[in-house]
């Protein structure tokens, strides 16, 4: 629980700071700003690295998996499509059937799809659920979760930067990696300390970007081949074989890296306070970024109902397992609530797009909101749990 409130703090901390260091830093703050985003990918693979050592399948059994991904998929699927269409509702009527405004919407509201795992696993293992059912099928479902929203940011991307080139390129990079990361699954010995994924996470970011510069330099016109560092860090994870290190110095890294990513997530927020809108509106790229900011109320109302409405999609489990009773389906449909670093990440990549305006901001404190309320959905599953195992406290 200390974890999950301090991912909530540091957020927030983070959302404080970008709405004072503009004014603070004044034009000094745009070279700030680069430093930010650097950091904030460096920890974003750091932390997708450690999701994809999660990913241990035994290969042999495939086919038992694929019930398994379908509901996965379907429970990101969602709460994903619920808010992207709440979202769309809150436009203008005749921006409701623009193709810009959808592509948009359909990238920012993907926040809502991914289940956090490390902090599911976690809570529910300290819940004294690790040997039940729903710790193991939730372990499955939340890592298929994850990969499945992974593998939606490449359409998604291609979405956002049109049938150029650079989509060729992209598919042909994502299906080797998958090639690679199914035939070579916890193959690799590699060191696994925060040290060494930590260098790997360096890695990726400095290839990612430098393919991205120098494709760029080359076809000048038509940009360059941008590959999001998610999938490679998520498959270099998957080839580890898993080293399970509960050294008191990596958690501590580990959580602190986790812990700067939500703070500079929270830093990489436009500017929405004292400032005017009017003007941010006119200047930016994107169709939902020129949507005026409604007052603190409004927003904080449309805050909670795309909470509703992102944990309403998760509860998808339910319909399915139907040999088990249905206070197992719901607390495995609850334990999905969770959300995290994941989710975050996707707030990032949307922001590298210039997606903006009141829809980023909800999007935001959602997320927050969702992080305050995962210790009473664990609580919820332990009751749940108790009545179906007879868990003790």
């Amino acid at each position: 629980m200390k974890k999950v409130l301090l991912f909530s703090f540091f957020l927030v901390l983070g959302l404080v700071f970008s709405q004072c260091l503009p004014i603070w830093l004044e034009s000094s703050f745009l070279v700030v700003e680069k430093g930010i985003k650097t950091l904030m990918f460096i920890c974003l693979a750091f932390i997708m690295i450690n999701v994809g050592r999660e990913f241990e399948l035994d290969k042999s059994r495939w086919k038992a998996y694929t019930k398994d991904y379908f509901i996965a998929m379907a429970t990101a699927a969602v709460p994903w499509l619920l808010v992207a269409f709440y979202y769309m509702c809150l436009l203008p009527s005749h921006l409701f059937f623009n193709w810009e405004a959808c592509k948009e919407n359909l990238l920012l509201s993907r926040f809502a799809a991914p289940t956090s795992a490390g902090i599911l696993f976690t809570m529910l293992a300290a819940a004294g659920l690790r040997k039940e059912w729903i710790y193991k099928k939730t372990q499955v479902l939340a890592i298929f979760d994850d990969l499945d929203t992974i593998l939606l940011m490449i359409p998604l991307q291609i979405l956002m930067i049109g049938f150029k080139w650079q989509l060729l390129a992209i598919i042909i990079v994502v299906c080797v990696l998958l090639m690679v990361g199914w035939k070579k699954l916890s193959s690799f010995r590699m060191p696994q300390g925060w040290k060494a994924i930590l260098l790997y996470a360096v890695c990726i970011v400095a290839a990612t970007e430098s393919i991205y510069l120098i494709s760029k330099s080359l076809m000048d016109k038509d940009g360059g081949i941008h590959i999001e560092v998610l999938l490679p860090a998520f498959i270099l994870g998957m080839v580890m074989k898993t080293v399970h290190q509960h050294g008191r110095q990596d958690e501590r890294m580990t959580g602190f890296v986790s812990y700067l990513f939500m703070f500079l997530v929270g830093m990489s927020t436009p500017q929405f306070i004292g400032i005017d809108h009017v003007a941010r509106a006119a200047e930016a790229s994107g169709v939902i970024a020129t949507q005026p900011m409604p007052s603190w109320g409004v927003l904080f109302g449309h805050v909670l109902m795309v909470t509703f409405l992102s944990n309403l999609g998760k509860m998808f489990p339910m319909f399915f397992y139907r040999d088990k009773r249905w206070e197992e389906r719901l607390a495995l449909s609850i334990g999905m609530f969770t959300r995290g670093e994941v989710g975050a990440g996707i707030i990032v990549i949307a922001l590298g797009y210039n997606l903006g305006g009141p829809f980023l901001i909800i999007s935001v404190f959602s997320l927050v909101l969702n992080l305050l309320l995962t210790g009473g959905f664990v609580f919820w599953v332990k009751l749940l749990a108790q009545r179906v195992y007879g868990v003790k406290e």
